[in-house]
């Protein structure tokens, strides 16, 4: 993302967080780090050191990126090379300024670096990323039919140019607790055709069974993106309206969409429907509700990604293993139940080479070998996503995978994030509008300030009223 355009708060914040976390890697005179040649016993050469830097969200090496990091790391075959993982402790929307302050200099830049689609055009346009197309003309893999040709579209900024590889994609929906709406007499095959059925749904579980938080729905700045996506554009895209308007080039700052979203999110609060405020505005709210309150039985629904299931594996964060039993995974409706009734936002995450990196062909060679087939399945697998890589999505290992399928019949009716620059400041009004809503500011006053706070960072002539 272009330098001061993510917000001088957020730039403050991480300089102290970055500075820490790669001041050990070694400066530009590292042998190791430089790729320099170093002697040693017998006259070998010093190996390479590729850094790899994430997000760790709280867990470290338990997470199912850290852990597969690891084995790819142990089985690449070039032994000349060694692998170090730098993650980034932080919430989402801490990691992505983070990230940002890192790739600025070439100090503080890793070698590879997992960027989310949406966050990647933005990078990419402030030059933080190097373009991969000659090398992926090169690479078998990306032109056999072996990565679904839609999945390359969120890797593909706005100068055509390709800046990753993706590793994953995602859909979101209704996770709801089978046990806990048998109790409250509601059906365990639920299936809601509007999002009256959905809040008359938490209304008779937080009547029949009051110790549990009926619904969850991420609703804080703390959670970032997820606030965004998983919320409040599920909500939005699902009464028809979008975020941006293709045809005229401007962002939609009015509109009756953006009020009926936020009342939703407002009757979910006032009625105390979703659990207290202390654990929805906060960072780890996420984790809290998929690794805490679904397992433990204490939520009944939960808007969320078809990812969270990762956690519930013999290897995840929250191991369960009745989860595939006791879960089902509902499509989110559109508002009144119009076509085409169901709506999912799908996004994902890639792995890019930095343009800072000073070991660039070999954190391409890295990054092939770690995307291949086998490790691709195998990342997929271990964290719940959905796969981009059509070989992966025909294995039977991988279809057998619980809610898989269900999760992939999802992506049919899925809409996407703009693919325009501006998303990122874009979002993070969302989220404020979002958290304001949810702390008692009205719809209509929270739209008015989102509209004023949207015009100021894209201008009077790039925003429409519907």
């Amino acid at each position: 993302m272009k330098s001061g355009k993510r917000g001088f708060w957020l730039v403050t914040t991480a300089v102290l967080s970055v500075s820490l976390l790669f001041g050990c890697t070694g400066g530009k005179g590292t042998p190791s780090e430089a790729g320099n040649p170093e002697p040693g016993k017998g006259g070998e050469t010093a190996k390479k050191t590729i850094t790899v830097t994430f997000r760790d969200d709280g867990i470290g090496e338990n997470g199912a990126f850290y852990k597969w990091l690891k084995e790819v790391s142990a089985s690449y075959p070039d032994k000349s090379v060694e692998i170090k993982p730098t993650p980034i402790q932080a919430s989402e929307g801490d990691y992505f300024a983070k990230v940002a302050l890192a790739l600025k200099s070439k100090d503080t830049a890793p070698d590879i670096v997992t960027e989310d689609t949406f966050i990647l055009n933005s990078d990419a346009s402030a030059g933080y990323l190097e373009p991969l197309d000659e090398k992926l003309a090169a690479w078998e893999d990306w032109g056999n039919g072996s990565f679904i040709e839609a999945m390359k579209k969120g890797v593909t900024a706005s100068d055509g140019k390709v800046y990753g590889v993706p590793y994953n994609t995602d859909s979101r929906g209704l996770w709801y607790n089978k046990d806990i709406f048998k109790q409250a007499g509601l059906p365990e095959d639920w299936q809601p055709k509007t999002w009256e059925d959905v809040l008359s749904a938490a209304r008779t579980i937080k009547e029949k069974t009051p110790d549990v938080v009926p619904i969850w729905m991420n609703m804080g700045k703390a959670t970032g993106e997820a606030t965004s996506m998983q919320t409040y554009e599920m909500l939005l895209y699902g009464t028809g309206e979008r975020l941006y308007d293709d045809a005229g080039s401007k962002w939609i700052t009015k509109s009756q969409g953006i009020l009926d979203a936020l009342t939703f999110v407002e009757t979910v609060n006032k009625e105390k429907l979703g659990p207290p405020l202390s654990k929805v505005l906060n960072g780890q709210a996420g984790n809290t509700a998929s690794r805490e309150y679904l397992p433990q039985g204490k939520l009944a629904i939960s808007l969320d990604g078809s990812w969270i299931t990762g956690n519930y594996m013999e290897s995840g964060a929250a191991p369960w293993p009745e989860y595939k039993d006791v879960l089902g995974f509902a499509p989110m409706p559109t508002s009144q139940g119009q076509d085409p009734g169901s709506i999912t936002l799908a996004g994902g995450w890639a792995l890019s080479i930095p343009s800072h990196s000073k070991n660039i062909d070999e954190a391409w060679a890295f990054i092939q070998y770690a995307l291949n087939k086998e490790n691709t399945q195998k990342l997929v697998m271990a964290s719940g996503n959905i796969t981009v890589r059509a070989d992966v999505a025909k294995d039977p290992e991988y279809t057998k995978m619980p809610f898989n399928e269900i999760a992939t019949e999802y992506l049919k009716n899925a809409e996407f994030r703009p693919a325009q620059e501006k998303y990122p400041e874009v979002s993070t009004q969302i989220q404020t509008m979002v958290e304001s809503v949810a702390t008692g500011t009205s719809p209509a006053d929270a739209m008015n300030k989102y509209a004023q706070d949207v015009t100021r960072i894209v201008g009077a002539d790039h925003v429409v009223e519907k």
